[in-house]
């Protein structure tokens, strides 16, 4: 069987700017600035995971961001130290969670934000072995 490895998430956004200063400012992500095929291009490095993010013109025929719950990707992840201090932290810079600390299972805790365009980011904290 073939060996599938990590590569990317890949998000839209109207404004690629403020997405990334979201992600920067919230989870001190590394923007990275290009140039593709003459337009701008922003792409982020958090926690080792590369987000690409895609500019949505005013006049593309894309569908607007769904209402939560539905099918499909769900979320992406993670992970954190001391979820409760990370989480007011975050809340001082004009978070919104969409789930409070919650302990889940014994020794997991996880909270929700809602990130621009609706995208859902879990953090989550594992207690150590």
């Amino acid at each position: 069987m073939a060996k599938f490895t990590y590569d990317h998430i890949h998000l839209r956004s109207p404004n690629p700017e403020a997405t990334g200063a979201f992600y920067e400012r919230m989870f001190g992500a590394e923007v990275i600035r290009t140039l593709q095929q003459g337009k701008p291009r922003i792409d982020l490095k958090i926690g080792g995971a590369n987000v690409f993010i895609a500019e949505v013109s005013p006049d593309a025929k894309v569908n607007p961001p769904p209402q939560t719950p539905y099918q499909g990707l769900d979320h992406f992840g993670l992970s954190v130290k001391e979820i409760d201090a990370v989480v007011a932290e975050l809340k001082a810079k004009g978070a919104q969670f969409t789930m409070e600390p919650t302990t889940i299972r014994p020794g997991v805790r996880i909270a929700f934000l809602r990130g621009p365009e609706g995208v859902a980011i879990e953090l989550l904290e594992p207690s150590p072995h």
